[in-house]
């Protein structure tokens, strides 16, 4: 049994039918999350879906890791394919009574995963020259968007583990914010998919970071303009919210319209 099916008491609703497709690790991942006014992301989520709000309020995500092990089901990891820096930007949507992730985009150091990810998923990859390092203790992330015709975005980002590792709790934003079990992406019609994913919950630890450069929310919010919760003047600064895990191992279940 794949390591990520051998704990699933935690998950919302059961496990797809049908076998997964596709497994792979991610590692050395921060989630780091902003505050938004819901009437900022409305207009860029498709109607079908319904934006997820946690008292009210929703949340933006800038996801750096890097992923190992991307294989499909039966096959062994191909080295060019198997490992390579992933970058997210995220907020949080629901649909039938399944909340899950909307992708505003994910940035990868790898061609072919880029194409193949954007043609079978739907989902808005985007090329991009990326490093991420481990020093002294610290993750040394930069990401530089290099696709043709896509918007310009850049982040460079000091991290690391400052806490503990614990479990979110039902009903807390870290588990609002986390734990989410399917993501929705839209076709070039607008046609809206679900595709199902599973993991153990998520191994957590509360982080600090240094973003020394971060135009990844301007780009996905496609404002041009810098967005006030990102302004590097200290009198109007909005900190995020951070954490970080070490390891995640996933599985993922061919994407189906809703």
């Amino acid at each position: 049994m794949h390591r990520a099916l051998t704990e699933v008491t935690h998950r919302p609703w059961p496990l797809p039918p049908g076998p997964w497709i596709m497994s792979q690790t991610w590692h050395d991942l921060l989630f780091a999350h902003w505050r938004i006014d819901p009437a900022r992301l409305r207009s860029l989520i498709p109607a079908p879906l319904d934006l997820d709000t946690f008292q009210n309020d929703a949340w933006i995500g800038v996801v750096p890791f890097r992923m190992s092990g991307v294989r499909l089901r039966a096959t062994p990891a191909i080295p060019t394919l198997s490992a390579f820096p992933e970058l997210n930007v995220r907020t949080y949507v629901t649909y039938g009574g399944k909340p899950g992730v909307w992708f505003f985009s994910l940035d990868a150091a790898n061609a072919i995963a880029v194409t193949i990810a954007r043609a079978w998923f739907h989902l808005p990859y985007f090329n991009a020259k990326m490093r991420c390092e481990s020093r002294s203790g610290s993750i040394e992330y930069i990401s530089e968007r290099t696709h043709r015709g896509a918007a310009k975005a850049k982040l460079h980002a000091r991290y690391r583990p400052s806490g503990e590792v614990f479990r979110a709790k039902p009903g807390t934003l870290e588990h609002f914010l986390t734990e989410r079990y399917c993501l929705y992406a839209a076709d070039a019609k607008g046609r809206v998919s679900r595709g199902e994913i599973q993991h153990a919950p998520w191994p957590l630890q509360e982080a600090q970071a240094e973003f020394r450069e971060n135009t990844m929310i301007e780009a996905a919010l496609e404002c041009g303009a810098p967005v006030p919760l990102l302004t590097g003047d200290p009198r109007h600064r909005i900190e995020p919210l951070l954490h970080f895990s070490a390891r995640q191992d996933v599985v993922v279940w061919h994407p189906h319209p809703i």
